[in-house]
């Protein structure tokens, strides 16, 4: 076997030789874990093979050639272990172990096994790959092989913006490739067939090199023959593919394109200096103009919300109540739809403003922006002094449309009561006063004078029975007025006139008896049957007439108990008309036996009863009246009993599920309260944990739904109270409100959290440090240190803050920083963001202008082409528009002036 290093002795390698030094092998274990996925199988793929074998074979005879040698079976050159080692000394830059100089098998697989212990070394695992495969020739391992230290040794070490690797090598392409038409680099295979991204990698290194507007995306072998002519001619890149092994497969292999890729990569690396400054300008402006868009979007909604609310409260508070109930229900149900459809997209739209505010903040505080302050009138606590009246208008004005429905209805079957009961007397005293003003007592006979004065007994009596329904007649009508009813001028009007009649009838009625009594001593027949007849008669009609009136009397409940009281009620009187039956067959039987003894005594009567004008076909048809008026009354009870026992139902069916759901809120908020105390685990185990537990809160939803149907099914049927619960809808309604913002808060803080641990590289073990100190010393657990519980925290750190004139000095400086409002309070932000201020460091206005000043080729002033040059098209724009002229003594035409916009980002200066 021959000495290789003795072969080659006049090859000089040190540690800058390599891509890659030893000392890049720290944290390969982990990156190589996740490329150990490279999936062999695939070799078997004829295409794919070959390019690998190409692309493998060129990479290798690039670095090999520095040794002065190369290979050309790249499983069969590797067999004996010899150029493998040398590989691996003229990539890493160090020496191997000597290797051994027999030919047999044994000696082989032992030079074999010493790169692989090497590679090992380097933090690299390696899975399936032992060093008989690589003697044996077999290919498939062999390329695996070389594919692994492609990785470790010319990818692994590439970083890109805080991304390595592959990752870092595929967005390094895409910043580089971004100003090219045709050109969109997604991934290591398709993207590269058509030949335009490798010309544009060259182009934008090396412009004069590739016409790159003179390429065409259908002509790709072209477009490959091109870039890899040119790389190999003035870049000293070998050819590792040819145009037709990319251009002739459906999908390129991606190790091989990655390989190539990796070429550009370090041939270009020399510019990477002006590239890491510019990277820190777009990293600024991004930050700049995502501020920028957020206070735009922040003032925007901020106007459309309140405008909303300006619009809206002037409705709830408009208290004009309307004549009818239909009207009042048309309110009802408009501000059913506001509850339903308005208002939640607008609590959403309140709770993202917030959210945006907070993060706008944050952003602003760690980018070392000054801090945001709305135009006036649209501050968060203007937004929630307007959604205070809102809420404030909201809560009064359904009680009052309620309570309007419920005086309208009452209203309504006052008013029928009234009209009732006004005709019924209306047609009692129709003709009386003329009846009671006739003078027929100055001709009759005195049979007929004492039959007048019986007659008259029995009106009186009939009027004394009317006086209760003259009475409920002024009753109603004075109660009309207590309760505004919109028609009482002729409901006072109708009232006055029953009653100014009703007076008249008792004077009339006076002066006739005294009439009648003048002539009662010439009066000495009297018809006693008559007499009784007439006596019994008249209250027995005027029980009839109470009894038809009550069983057509309008009623109204609200509970089961009220209709099963009128039931009752009901039933009672049906027991009664028995005893009433027996009474009309005894009237009846008296009318009867006066017939009888006048024919029997051959009397010619005159006609009717002198006594009454209540005659047996009266009682007669009144009592059929009355008997089919009773079934009627018996259905409408039964009727409205159902009803009711439907709305007991909707009651009890409301209050199951409102005495579930409105625990489960108040567990709730507790829970969430706990959680944003105790905050275990890592931030995004905390972030993710506050979000599955926000997506179990949304799940729920359909039981808030369900309620809402319910409530809806409550307030149709006019359902006013539920003693089966002591939740009504609205409390529902406001603590799932509260529910959902203090989640979307909580979340919000986290991630806020999160942004503040990124932005200033704080790691895990610090943030749970601050967070123990901070819950250590908040006493009461309500997420705020007061300052004597902050002054023991900052203690607890090392801060000298004790209770000297140069501590309380140092404490009040550290106060302003972490409560600038004076509160008294310290948040766990304010107190995260104090701590990153002290222990980390962030990007400043002289870091800018230190980067713009490596764009502009160390001067004081930088111009439009060298922007648009070196900067993203939308941020070289950005800051071309921004920027002011340069006034130096060295200014020319088209100076900017890039160190009084850099200070203006900053806040230092106006832009």
């Amino acid at each position: 076997m021959v000495d290789y290093h003795a072969a080659n002795q006049s090859y000089q390698y040190g540690p800058s030789s390599g891509s890659n030094g030893a000392g890049g092998g720290g944290s390969m274990g982990d990156y190589m874990a996740q490329e150990d996925d490279w999936d062999r199988d695939l070799l078997l793929d004829p295409a794919w093979e070959k390019q690998q074998r190409k692309t493998f074979t060129a990479w290798c005879n690039s670095h090999l050639r520095k040794a002065g040698t190369q290979i050309e079976n790249i499983d069969e050159d590797f067999r004996d272990g010899l150029k493998l080692m040398l590989l691996l000394e003229v990539i890493s830059g160090e020496r191997l172990p000597k290797p051994e100089r027999g030919k047999m098998r044994v000696h082989k697989i032992n030079n074999v096994n010493k790169a692989l212990d090497f590679i090992a070394s380097k933090g690299v695992k390696l899975v399936s790959i032992g060093a008989e495969e690589i003697v044996d020739g077999n290919a498939k391992m062999t390329l695996g092989m070389i594919w692994t230290i492609i990785l470790r040794f010319a990818i692994q070490d590439i970083s890109v913006e805080e991304t390595s690797a592959k990752e870092g090598l595929l967005l390094w392409c895409q910043r580089k490739t971004a100003p090219y038409k045709n050109v969109n680099v997604q991934n290591f295979h398709i993207s590269w067939k058509d030949g335009l991204a490798f010309n544009a990698l060259i182009h934008r290194h090396r412009p004069e090199l590739i016409e790159y507007d003179k390429l065409r995306k259908d002509d790709p072998v072209t477009n490959l023959n091109n870039a890899f002519e040119v790389a190999e001619k003035y870049l000293d890149i070998p050819k590792m593919l040819d145009a037709e092994d990319i251009v002739g497969t459906l999908r390129p292999d991606e190790k091989a394109i990655m390989t190539y890729v990796s070429c550009f990569y370090h041939a270009f690396s020399g510019a990477q200096k002006a590239e890491t400054a510019a990277n820190r300008i777009c990293k600024v402006l991004a930050v700049n103009q995502e501020n920028e868009h957020l206070m735009e979007d922040y003032e925007r909604l901020a106007s459309d919300l309140l405008e909303w609310i300006r619009r809206t409260i002037p409705w709830l508070e408009d208290r004009v109540p309307q004549k009818t109930i239909q009207e009042m229900q048309q309110k009802l149900e408009d501000f059913r739809d506001y509850r339903r459809v308005h208002k939640p997209p607008k609590v959403q739209e309140k709770c993202q403003l917030e959210i945006n505010f907070n993060t706008l903040q944050t952003k602003l505080r760690l980018s070392n922006r000054p801090a945001f302050m709305p135009s006036e009138g649209r501050m968060v606590s203007d937004i929630n002094n307007g959604w205070q009246h809102l809420e404030q208008a909201e809560k009064g004005y359904e009680e009052w449309l309620l309570n309007e429905i419920r005086r309208l209805e009452r209203l309504d079957h006052l008013a029928e009561k009234f009209r009732q009961k006004a005709s019924i007397h209306e047609a009692w005293t129709d003709g009386k006063e003329v009846m009671l003003k006739h003078r027929d007592y100055e001709t009759a006979t005195l049979s007929d004078i004492k039959a007048l004065i019986r007659k008259h007994e029995a009106f009186e009596s009939d009027l004394a029975a009317h006086q209760d329904r003259v009475e409920q007649i002024a009753a109603i009508a004075q109660e009309l007025n207590e309760l505004d009813y919109y028609d009482s001028h002729n409901v006072n009007t109708r009232c006055q006139k029953i009653c100014d009649q009703w007076d008249a009838l008792g004077s009339l009625t006076h002066s006739r008896r005294e009439a009648l009594e003048k002539t009662e001593k010439q009066l000495e027949t009297i018809d006693q049957l008559h007499l009784e007849y007439a006596k019994r008669a008249a209250p027995f009609n005027n029980w009839m007439e109470s009894a038809m009136e009550d069983l057509q009397d309008m009623f109204i409940v609200h509970t089961i108990e009220e209709i099963e009281g009128l039931i009752s009620a009901h039933d009672q009187f049906k027991s009664t008309l028995p005893d009433a039956d027996r009474e009309r067959e005894a009237i009846l039987a008296i009318h009867k036996e006066a017939q009888r003894i006048a024919e029997s005594n051959h009397i010619k009567l005159s006609g009717s009863n002198p006594y009454t004008t209540v005659t047996p076909q009266i009682i007669n048809s009144k009592w059929e009246k009355v008997q089919q008026l009773v079934p009627k009354r018996d259905h409408a009870l039964l009727e409205e009993q159902s009803k009711q026992q439907s709305n007991e139902h909707l009651r009890r069916q409301f209050a199951s599920q409102a005495n579930i759901v409105g625990p489960w809120i108040q567990t709730k908020m507790e829970e969430i309260g706990r959680i944003s105390i105790e905050m275990n685990g890592t931030l995004e185990d905390q972030l993710s944990h506050l979000k599955q537990y926000e997506r179990s809160i949304v799940d729920y939803k359909p039981n808030l739904d369900l309620l809402e149907q319910q409530h809806q099914l409550i307030q149709e049927a006019l359902i006013f109270d539920n003693k089966h619960t002591n939740y009504t809808m609205e409390h529902i309604r406001v603590g799932w409100e509260q529910l959902l913002t203090t989640i979307a808060r909580t979340i919000n803080e986290v991630e806020n959290q999160i942004l503040t641990r990124d932005a200033k590289g704080i790691s895990q073990e610090q943030m749970q440090e601050f967070r123990a100190s901070f819950n250590h010393f908040d006493k009461d657990h309500g997420g705020a240190l007061g300052p004597e519980e902050f002054k023991a925290c900052l203690i607890s750190l090392g801060y000298d803050v004790e209770n000297d004139r140069q501590g309380d000095a140092e404490f009040n400086r550290i106060m302003s920083v972490v409560d600038p409002n004076h509160s008294g309070l310290v948040t766990f932000q304010a107190f995260i963001d104090f701590m990153s201020r002290e222990t980390t460091d962030t990007d400043t206005a002289d870091q800018v202008i230190a980067s713009f000043k490596v764009l502009a080729g160390d001067k004081n002033f930088i111009t439009a082409e060298e922007l648009r040059r070196e900067l993203p098209p939308d941020q070289a724009e950005y800051c071309i528009a921004r920027m002011a002229p340069y006034q130096g003594p060295d200014a020319v035409p088209g100076a900017l002036d890039y160190k009084s916009f850099s200070t203006a980002l900053y806040g230092e200066s106006d832009l």
